[in-house]
């Protein structure tokens, strides 16, 4: 049985487990109390907090009181501090903090729902970041966290507060006596919310009608990613409930720009595609993503595209762009987010905007760049991704409407061959992407690009030359990639339009891969 055949399977059993409608009762804020130990270091120390590196407490500058958490990211790490926390099930909660410094994001993770994160591009004064969220049905504990941008310089955080129900921590006096019998010493240490401390509260009860969560299931070890076109442009028209189950990605292409804000997002049905698909809604669209997924699909909304003005390049407009995507996640209910910013992206401004995406939920991260943004690690896209490595699911590359280019051998390959595909996809491999981080995007059907069209079969046999070594043209790695990722075509519709010839094709090569 196929790794496809088994996931199947697996989303079959999920899909049926899933409920529609489920009435949830959060509790309200009437016991409301910050759940958070130490909230203000003033244990001088940062007891109660884990921190991935360089936090301390200092009393150089502080909010209130007489410490508060400062850390320093370095090299790859972002200097994390982070808290589990005891909560109650299916209630609400507020998380702020005061915070100081670049690029300081404030979280909670582990909700059991929709986990949440806010962040502070940077400046001099004091700043209160807040946040909001509600616990699973089983969820009696969540991570709230801080932490900074790689390579900027300290941050400061103070007063941090989950307010909600539940048992606040308490401070306890423990007299520890030592060796000599005359003296002994007294410290004061906070204790973090214990689950079996017994508190009779008053609650108020609101009932929301809400959905089962998403089965989630992993996607498989090589993948298969399709756009879908969310408009008219001759292809066959889908809606995404009938997208075949050989797509393992479906990229929602395009998420329009707001020309009135810069940065900020939307998401539109064409209504020239609603009337071909006889008067497809927004809420049929809805449900549609919830049933490609309680299938085992993960469906992401795309941005950009050949004729996107999407521009994220300061600090507002990089804000108003993750706000945005993080609202159409949570609205439309996507796995996550696609680069395909054709016309320019920032690597400074994009990187921090994606980070808050994939902290609020959004955890599948793709990238479409064009071959001249792959040809070196000096290039923005590139630095994005790099930038992004750890939360990077796939850099999914256009080999087409690209004429030729320079391989990683330093001759010139042209577009169309078994060659360009894996001559170029060896940059990448060789300058820090990981091989489960790169994909070939390909036309689906000659329909599908401007040029660059080659047949599915070769297209298996590029990602047979990267994985086994086999079946190469004229160029051969110099080493094999069996981890490579898988392939991605523009697009399904026109997939559709050719019966289905890249996904009948490569999808099945996917599974034989090692």
């Amino acid at each position: 049985m196929t790794s496809r055949a088994k996931r199947a399977i697996i989303a079959l059993l999920s899909a049926l487990s899933v409920t529609v409608g489920l009435v949830l009762a959060f509790a309200g804020n009437a016991a409301a109390a910050n759940l958070v130990a130490n909230p203000g270091f003033e244990a001088g120390s940062l007891s109660g907090w884990t921190c991935s590196g360089g936090g301390s407490v200092t009393g150089g500058d502080k909010r209130t009181g007489n410490y508060a958490l400062t850390a320093a990211p370095a090299g790859s790490d972002n200097a994390r501090c982070s808290q589990s926390v005891t909560v109650n099930p299916s209630s609400r909660y507020t998380l702020t903090a005061w915070v100081k410094g670049s690029y300081v994001y404030l979280g909670a993770s582990g909700t059991g729902t929709t986990d949440v994160s806010t962040w502070h591009p940077g400046g001099g004064a004091w700043t209160q970041l807040s946040t909001s969220f509600s616990t699973g049905a089983n969820t009696r504990s969540v991570t709230v966290y801080l932490h900074g941008w790689y390579g900027q310089p300290a941050y400061l955080a103070d007063d941090v507060s989950l307010d909600g129900p539940g048992t606040p921590p308490t401070s306890t006096t423990t007299t520890t006596t030592t060796t000599r019998p005359t003296s002994s010493t007294t410290t004061t240490t906070t204790t973090p919310p214990s689950s079996t401390t017994t508190t009779t509260t008053t609650t108020t009860s609101t009932t929301t009608t809400t959905t089962t969560p998403n089965p989630n299931l992993p996607l498989p070890k090589h993948v298969l990613t399709g756009y879908w076109h969310n408009f008219d442009n001759g292809a066959k028209a889908l809606t995404i409930a009938q997208v075949p189950t050989t797509y393992d990605i479906i990229a929602v292409s395009f998420a329009d720009a707001v020309p009135a804000v810069r940065g900020r997002v939307e998401f539109n049905l064409d209504p020239g595609l609603s009337k071909k698909l006889g008067g497809y809604t927004i809420e049929q669209f809805k449900a549609d993503v919830k049933t490609a997924q309680g299938r085992g699909q993960k469906v992401i909304i795309s941005v950009g595209g050949e004729k996107g003005t999407i521009w994220a390049g300061d600090t507002a407009s990089a804000t108003a762009f993750a706000n945005s995507v993080i609202e159409l996640i949570r609205t439309y209910g996507f796995d996550g987010v696609d680069i395909d910013l054709e016309n320019g992206v920032s690597a400074q401004y994009m990187g921090p905007a994606l980070r808050s995406i994939y902290n609020a939920g959004g955890k599948i991260i793709t990238m479409a760049p064009q071959t001249i943004d792959g040809q070196s690690s000096g290039q923005q896209y590139f630095q994005l991704a790099l930038a992004v490595k750890d939360i990077l699911t796939i850099w999914n590359m256009q080999y087409y409407n690209s004429g030729t280019m320079l391989g990683c051998d330093q001759q010139v390959y042209s577009q169309g061959t078994v060659n360009f595909l894996t001559a170029l996809a060896c940059i990448q491999l060789q300058s820090g992407l990981r091989a489960d981080q790169v994909g070939l995007g390909l036309p689906a059907s000659p329909s599908g690009a401007g040029g660059g069209y080659q047949s599915p079969t070769n297209v298996n046999n590029a990602l047979n030359c990267l994985a086994r070594g086999t079946n190469c043209g004229t160029f051969k790695p110099s080493t094999t990639y069996p981890d490579i990722r898988g392939a991605m075509t523009w697009s399904i519709n026109w997939d559709a339009s050719n019966g289905y010839a890249f996904a009948n094709t490569v999808a099945p090569f996917l599974d034989t891969l090692p």
